[in-house]
């Protein structure tokens, strides 16, 4: 079973209360237009209006030649991080395509599991690669722009 996750709380709100992010900057405040504007912590779209952040973030531990890092956005007040689950999560029903790649134990690519896909591919898409038992994890990420989305793990 696929597990969907969503950034950690505590490292959230250290970037909503202000810490520099992996470029060692202030995160820009700005105001969601609404869809377009996924958060990594919710899994939804920022709503319309709301203050947004948008931000550098690299979701690995360290850094490595394939540790990218890329611009992400989460709300700007508190939100509720989106509970691990087998469920697709919001913001990956709103866009027509994504990209996800396979990663082994040791964060790098797995060569041969980056795919462009529809939502509504996801899941299958990610069992099939999880058959792989060198890969440890995926990433859904933006098909045209790239950015993180949000991790897959195996479930139990």
């Amino acid at each position: 079973m696929l597990q969907f996750q969503a950034l950690a709380t505590d490292a959230v709100r250290a970037m909503q209360d202000g810490q520099p992010d992996y470029y060692d900057l202030t995160p820009e405040v700005s105001v969601s237009d609404g869809v377009g504007n996924p958060c990594r912590h919710c899994l939804d779209h920022v709503p319309s209006n709301a203050p947004m952040l948008i931000l550098s973030y690299r979701p690995f531990p360290g850094p490595q030649p394939y540790a990218e890092v890329g611009p992400i956005f989460l709300c700007g007040d508190e939100c509720a991080r989106f509970e691990t689950s087998p469920e697709l999560p919001p913001i990956l029903k709103t866009s027509p395509t994504y990209l996800i790649k396979g990663y082994t134990g040791d964060d790098r690519i797995k060569y041969g599991t980056g795919i462009v896909i529809q939502p509504s591919e996801i899941k299958g898409v990610c069992e099939q690669i999880f058959t792989d038992e060198t890969v440890a994890y995926i990433h859904v990420r933006s098909a045209t722009n790239n950015c993180y989305m949000c991790r897959v793990t195996r479930g139990d």
